[in-house]
């Protein structure tokens, strides 16, 4: 399924039903009066976040959304019925903007929140509202009133506990399918990962976490390279960042230039994304280039106050000790397996 996390619609609110002009005509009665209903209520338009939901696809297809308006009154004082509302169904971790001002108007984030961005015009009120001691016969009833118009942005923004960052080829999902049930496509090639993808990561004493495996971001990403920055919004909800290395390509590559390079990106999308907690990952741990330049990689980290976990996806050697870092930054402390 194509994975949509940003889409454009035009939403409208129902218009108001018009009000009645009636006079009540019966037989034996004269001069019967005014007797028509009023208008009904325009729907409103309402976006709810599902947990089921996993992108914005549909809603790219049906760009134009509009709920249905009020019914109109009528004769023998009946009312009209008010217009159904729109109920437009969204993942949740939405964020809904005005397309042309770019204001935030509202931001899903738990399952079942409701919020009415686009209020129904009322109805309008049919002659008998009008009646007076000095009016007995009004020939005039209101019109309904028109329904709200407005460009919407919707972005949706994965809410996870933990987000997985560094460069293509790094092994971030080779770790998300290795401790979660996630299956993103794993090759020996760059930007393999196009998408954003979610898992649920069991911990202990039936405690999880949610985490976010997004492609991979390279050097000049914010003027373009790559990916570009598309797609580093899916962490800005993440409570702490792993920002894997993959160090087995020493001395051709520098991972220490790549560590800085990758940081440097998160701080010119976002200060907020950039002055996010990581825990910094070694990973390939199975490769004998990778032990053999380990400790030189680890001395220069621990210099600078940083713990790095050297881990292996393929063997999962190091992810349990992993996941218990995890723990205690999610929680405050890692738990004893009963």
């Amino acid at each position: 399924m194509k994975f949509i996390d940003e889409v454009t619609l035009f939403a409208s609110s129902g218009h108001g039903g018009a009000g009645c002009v009636s006079f009540r005509r019966e037989k034996f009665i004269a001069l019967g009066g005014p007797n028509g209903g009023d208008g009904g209520r325009g729907g409103d338009v309402i976006f709810e976040a599902v947990s089921g939901l996993s992108n914005l696809l549909e809603l790219r297809h049906r760009p134009h959304q509009k709920a249905e308006k009020g019914h109109n009154g009528m004769g023998k004082d009946r009312h009209g019925a008010s217009g159904a509302d729109l109920v437009i169904k969204v993942p949740v971790g939405t964020v809904i903007k005005d397309a042309e001002s770019g204001d935030d108007l509202a931001d899903l984030t738990e399952n079942g929140q409701r919020v009415t961005l686009l209020k129904g015009g009322r109805g309008g009120q049919g002659n008998a509202r009008f009646a007076s001691a000095t009016n007995k016969a009004p020939k005039f009833a209101q019109p309904g009133e028109e329904g709200e118009e407005r460009k919407l942005r919707l972005e949706l923004k994965l809410m996870a506990d933990v987000g997985l960052l560094g460069l293509p080829n790094a092994g971030k999902s080779s770790l998300i399918s290795k401790i979660s049930a996630a299956r993103p496509k794993i090759a020996d090639y760059p930007f393999t990962t196009i998408k954003p993808s979610l898992g649920v990561v069991p911990y202990k004493n039936g405690r999880s976490f949610v985490m976010a495996d997004i492609p991979g971001i390279i050097e000049g990403a914010h003027e373009g390279a790559g990916l570009g920055h598309r797609f580093l919004k899916h962490l800005e909800r993440s409570g702490i960042l792993l920002h894997l290395l993959d160090i087995s390509w020493m001395p051709d590559r520098d991972p220490l230039a790549e560590y800085a390079a990758v940081t440097r990106e998160l701080n010119l999308f976002s200060p907020e994304l950039g002055a996010k907690e990581q825990v910094v990952v070694i990973t390939k741990l199975d490769l004998p280039q990778t032990r053999e330049k380990l400790p030189e990689i680890r001395a220069w980290f621990e210099g600078q106050g940083i713990k790095v976990f050297p881990i292996s996806s393929a063997t999962g050697e190091g992810t349990s000790e992993l996941l218990d870092e995890i723990a205690r930054r999610l929680w405050g402390r890692a738990e004893e397996q009963w």
